[in-house]
């Protein structure tokens, strides 16, 4: 397979393991590191744990395949990406700036939305809870939106990656207090002897969580907003909307021509195995008898720890070997997994066997992230970095969230097993895809 991935310049003078590992403890990479903490935190909470809570409950697994479009907000980001990109909010961000005011508001978002769901008993009324994991959705979505423009004007090129690695290591952080943490406060909470589900204890969790995003809303306080470029002035209010809302999509077509086709039918089927079993995998760990504390420990932790591992092996493999060959591997092992919880189907509990499934499973898509955020990254035009970006990951989500909805009613028709067999073989068109994008020959944005 070729590679036609642009390689970074040399530069005269290689610096040091210690010069290079010094770059994680500037205030740049800090920053990132607890901003990534404070995006990573609402996403497991509207789709993985609100699952497993729901599930316990009572709630139908169609049902919870269905709530799962929840997740259709950051499908949709880039709908109103080109408003966070250029559209400044009156007074805040005269105060803070442009990308802390869209930050520091879809924080609040996010937190009013979570203090709704610790409210709501999805036993009484499952309505109020939709609406709130939606008001999460939609701020977290906006809050990505911000902050990927934000970690990109914050530094060179040169120190991206760090930037990246450092939000990706606080982004995993999160998923394990969202996902372990949450499961952990819930079980703590819960009162000996009574029923199997206890609304009290599930509200305790979700408040914890809520006040957790202190950690993202302090960040943005004391950080600096980065040096913004200067636009220029539209003559009237239809230049404005072009530039705002047409440009940025417009600019890619132009640079890809008819590569662009491709490229998106890649980006938008990519992740499509794994998105679409991840929805039904906590209703699995509950129906398979598994513990809050078991899927805490195994799925939660050391699945997380898993995943960071594979994108470091990732990240080396990419550097090493290209980012389309890396791609490759990632999409090969992502849809394989997935087989591996069709056999965990057949022997119903079993934590050995559930703790190498999940090993398999996070290292696989740790690997596919790495190469997957670098490809992104490639095609983005720094112009319109907020804009394309937010494109780009929503068009991952678009086809696999809407898929992934109607993954209850496949489970309850033809079983788990059935199920993530099937989702495996979803996988297969995306090796063709990567195959055909790695002959194309890379387009440089314009300056």
């Amino acid at each position: 397979m070729s590679d036609n991935t642009p390689t970074a310049p040399q530069t005269a003078e290689r610096p040091t393991w210690g010069q290079t590992l010094k770059v994680y403890l500037e205030p740049a990479s800090l920053r990132m590191l607890f901003l990534g903490f404070s995006a990573g935190l609402p996403l497991l909470l509207v789709l993985g744990t609100l699952s497993f809570r729901l599930r316990e409950a009572g709630v139908d697994r169609a049902t919870i395949g269905f709530l799962s479009w929840v997740g259709l907000a950051y499908a949709f980001k880039w709908a109103w990406a080109p408003l966070v990109d250029r559209l400044p909010i009156p007074l805040l961000s005269r105060a803070l700036g442009r990308r802390r005011a869209w930050l520091l508001v879809a924080q609040g978002l996010v937190v009013a939305g979570l203090a709704g769901m610790a409210l709501n008993d999805p036993q009484r009324a499952l309505e109020p809870i939709v609406w709130c994991a939606l008001l999460v959705a939609f701020g977290s979505a906006t809050q990505d939106i911000a902050l990927d423009a934000f970690r990109i004007e914050s530094a060179d090129t040169s120190r991206q990656a760090a930037l990246a690695a450092a939000y990706q290591t606080g982004y995993r952080l999160a998923m394990i207090w969202a996902g372990a943490g949450v499961l952990w406060v819930a079980a703590r909470a819960e009162v000996a002897g009574a029923a199997s589900y206890q609304h009290g204890a599930w509200q305790t969790a979700y408040l914890v969580m809520a006040a957790s995003m202190a950690v993202g809303v302090v960040t943005v306080l004391l950080s600096p907003e980065p040096a913004q470029r200067v636009l220029p002035p539209s003559r009237n209010a239809a230049a404005w909307l072009r530039e705002v809302l047409v440009e940025p999509f417009a600019e890619f077509l132009r640079r890809y021509r008819w590569q662009a086709a491709l490229i998106l039918a890649l980006i938008a089927v990519y992740r499509i195995s794994d998105v679409v079993m991840g929805i039904m995998a906590n209703p699995f760990y509950v129906d398979m008898g598994y513990t809050k504390d078991e899927v805490a420990a195994i799925t939660k932790v050391f699945g997380v720890v898993m995943t960071l591992v594979g994108a470091f092996v990732g990240g080396a493999l990419a550097l090493r070997f290209g980012v389309m060959r890396v791609l490759m591997l990632g999409a090969v092992l992502s849809a394989a997994s997935n087989l591996l919880f069709a056999w965990l189907g057949g022997l119903g509990h079993d934590l050995q066997a559930l703790v190498f499934v999940i090993s398999a499973d996070n290292l696989s898509s740790g690997i596919a992230s790495a190469a997957f955020i670098a490809y992104l990254s490639s095609l983005t035009n720094v112009n319109y970095s907020a804009t394309q970006y937010a494109l780009f990951s929503s068009m991952m989500l678009l086809l696999p969230k809407y898929l992934a909805g109607f993954s209850g009613v496949y489970v309850d028709a033809f079983g788990y097993v059935n199920f993530f067999t099937s989702t495996a073989a979803l996988g297969v068109p995306v090796l063709v895809l990567v195959w055909l994008a790695s002959r194309l020959t890379p387009v440089k944005p314009a300056p």
